[in-house]
């Protein structure tokens, strides 16, 4: 499982719109419990909140439900921003070191200005210049709700993904009963496998429907994002928003 390259990270955010028409998206991000016996001598370190033994998955996918970058083996008691802002891929985004391609400007947007390249997750990650999160609570105005739905159906690649793996691959459906480093190495096996089956059979539908494995996201708070990020996110808003850029039927889906 290579590191993208500059030239990858295009072909993915080429994907993403083609599928979702979310823009400039290089990847959905997302972290799982992998679930496994209690380790010897661990303490709580591997007990997470959902009352359950377990280390994490970390997994950036594209929008062929293929894995692009993965992290295994963080404590389950951890949440999915520490397990990512400490991972080898998040502390070289946050650091702006990870070879995304230059800013540019978002597909059709005319005048527009230029861009940074995105990931997309849920609301337990951090808000960033390259990962934006959907606007937390249910007092909304259209715009954000409307921004929150584009974004949501670039985001749940990741959770298809999750899914598609754990059908084909059941140990995901139980308890691993070996040492945390055998089930961290069963993970990563995983993953590649995935992948060659997902380049050479393809899905099966009724895989991407569910996911056995569970979420690791804990409604906690975040802190604030800087105002660069938040001035990207409020420029997708606006972007997404815009009747040239408009699905036919995202008006229908907040009921308006």
């Amino acid at each position: 499982m290579a590191e993208p390259t500059t030239n990858d990270w295009l072909d993915i955010a080429k994907g993403f719109f083609e599928k979702t028409q979310f823009p400039n998206t290089v990847g959905a991000v997302d972290g799982k419990h992998i679930r496994i016996e209690c380790p010897k001598s661990s303490g709580s370190l591997y007990y997470n909140y959902k009352h359950f033994f377990s280390l994490i998955l970390m997994a950036i996918c594209d929008s062929n439900y293929c894995f692009r970058i993965i992290d295994v083996g963080s404590f389950g008691k951890e949440s999915d921003c520490n397990v990512f802002k400490t991972s080898t891929f998040g502390r070289k985004l946050y650091e702006n070191q990870i070879n995304f391609p230059p800013d540019q400007c978002l597909p059709n947007d005319g005048l527009g200005s230029p861009q940074p390249f995105i990931l997309v997750a849920d609301e337990a990650f951090a808000l960033h210049k390259n990962l934006l999160r959907p606007f937390p609570g249910r007092a909304l105005n259209d715009k954000r709700r409307i921004f929150n739905y584009r974004l949501s159906r670039a985001r749940q690649y990741i959770e298809c993904t999750f899914g598609i793996m754990s059908k084909k691959w059941r140990v995901f459906q139980t308890t691993m009963l070996v040492e945390p480093d055998a089930a961290v190495m069963i993970t990563k096996a995983c993953c590649v496998l995935h992948n060659f089956v997902r380049r050479r059979d393809g899905t099966n539908v009724e895989d991407i429907t569910s996911c056995s494995m569970e979420s690791i996201i804990e409604r906690r708070g975040v802190g604030n994002a800087q105002k660069n990020a938040k001035d990207v996110r409020e420029y997708f808003v606006d972007y997404v928003n815009n009747p040239n850029h408009a699905l036919d039927w995202q008006n229908k889906i907040i009921g308006k």
